[in-house]
This record gives structure tokens, sequence and C-alpha cells, in this order.
């Protein structure tokens, strides 16, 4: 895993606030966050263990973030630069979440002294944020699946990548066919409740559908981010595509049914809630 961190204060409340409105957060919470971190703690249930290359801040939410990962099973190796970036997440009776994020996001980059060797013994690997000799760097895992969200990155360092990760309906986080040489060799278009599509460099398409939740929903943060790390573990088994894609989904229905990230999140010891 190779990503980003942020600290995330979560509150409920009945909508998000209107300009100049003021509303009342029925539950409030915080922990630690961010696509990398997420990702990160996934993998751990699925895979047993994570490398996670990552930068954290130099204070003492930065400390706390750390202590938070390792906690939950991630190796973390991080850098220490600058104050963590934090995040406040509102979280509405549908589950959906809105999220404004505080400060500079820390990536890690080739440049900082991490054991970026180390990706090479991996069997596969999660790109979420960082620079290109970061990217390269990853390349050398058999599997390497990215997301679209870090698009200069992917575009500066020119290798060619199993799998690209973006959304069908968030612009920021939509891949443009032809972004990136070399072409990845599947491109995966989340829809959240409608499933997706996919689109092999081989011309092949397909979709899949979303997986029935097990449970009441909870919210929605931290799905997307369950769902790419379910299909880099299962690409990384060597999955055919149509099963890794149906394996992910499961993955992201199951975060929905918890509250923040890490609560409803599928482990391989509980595979039998895609069933």
């Amino acid at each position: 895993m190779v990503g980003h961190v942020e600290w995330i204060d979560f509150a409920s409340v009945d909508h998000v606030p209107a300009s100049g409105e003021i509303v009342h957060a029925t539950r409030t919470w915080e922990e630690v966050g961010g696509g990398g971190a997420v990702a990160a703690v996934q993998l751990v249930k699925l895979a047993g263990e994570c490398l996670f290359l990552t930068a954290l801040g130099d204070d003492a939410l930065g400390r706390r973030a750390l202590d938070a990962l390792r906690g939950m099973g991630v190796e973390v190796q991080a850098a220490s630069r600058g104050r963590q970036r934090r995040g406040l997440t509102f979280v509405e009776p549908s589950g959906e979440r809105t999220i404004t994020t505080l400060g500079d996001k820390l990536r890690p980059a080739r440049a900082d002294p991490l054991p970026w060797e180390r990706l090479g013994e991996c069997d596969a690997v999660y790109f979420v944020a960082a620079d290109a000799g970061a990217l390269k760097a990853s390349r050398a895992a058999p599997v390497v699946v990215a997301a679209a969200r870090d698009l200069a990155t992917l575009v500066d360092a020119q290798v060619e990548l199993d799998a690209v990760v973006g959304s069908g309906s968030d612009h920021a986080e939509r891949y443009p066919p032809g972004a990136i040489d070399p072409p990845p060799r599947l491109v995966v278009a989340t829809g959240g409740s409608a499933g997706g599509q996919y689109f092999g460099v081989e011309g092949r398409t397909g979709s899949w559908e979303a997986a029935k939740l097990n449970g009441p929903v909870g919210d929605a943060y931290g799905c997307g981010d369950s769902f790419a790390a379910g299909l880099t573990f299962a690409l990384g088994e060597g999955r055919p595509v149509d099963d890794a894609l149906a394996f992910a989904a499961g993955c992201g229905a199951a975060c929905l049914t918890g509250h923040g990230p890490y609560e409803g999140q599928l482990a391989t010891t509980d595979e039998s809630r895609l069933l």
C-alpha cells in the first residue's frame, strides 16, 4: 500500500448544512482515515498483513494516526514532515458522506528513506498518492492497482498498470480514456449502488452489479477504498477479472454497513457475508 493518511472528525447530522445554516450533530467520533489508511486496514483484514508506505505529520496527531494504524495490524513505514492533514465528514441518515479536507495532503516520495525495495516482495500493491518515482518502485510488484484520483502522477510515471480504479460519476475521480501511456490493462469505473463497468486493454468490456448489503446502512465513508483494496487483493491472488470485481464489490458493500471505514469491513474469515 502506497498512499496518504488523514485524521477524520465525523459528525452525524440530519442534513449537510446550507450556506449560513447551523445544524446539530447527533453523534460525533474521530479516527484515522484517508484513502491509504482505509485500504491498508482492509488489506490486513483480507491478507493478514500489509506494508504501508506513507507520510505522516511531525506532530501529535501524526503520531496518533501512526499508533492507530499499527493498532489495527498495519506495518507502517512513514516519512515524517509538516502538520498532519485532517478532515471533517458529515454523515446523513441515508449513509451519504460529505468530506472537507483541512491542510495539504502528505504524499510519500521516492526520495524519502522508506523501504521501497520491499514492494517487489509483495503480491500486489495499491497506489493512491505519492510521486512518479514511488509508482515506478511499486511496479516491481507482480500486480499494481492505482487510484485515478492522482491522475497526473500516473501520467508522469509512464508505467503499465494492471488496473486503474476511478468513478463513473465523480468528475474528480474519473479516468479519461487514453489518459495514460502505456494504457492500463484494466480500467474500472465504479457506480456505487448501480455497480460499475470495466474496460480491458484488449477491447473487452463488461459490468458488475452492486453486492447485496448484509445489514443496515451505516455510512459510505471508505467504501470506495475498501472496494479498491479488495480488487487489489483478488487480482494479487490471480482471480479472473469478473470474480475479482464481484469480490471487490462485496468489500465495498460490507464497509457500507459500518460507521466509519473499519467497523463493517470484510475479512477473509467472514467471506460468507458475500453470499
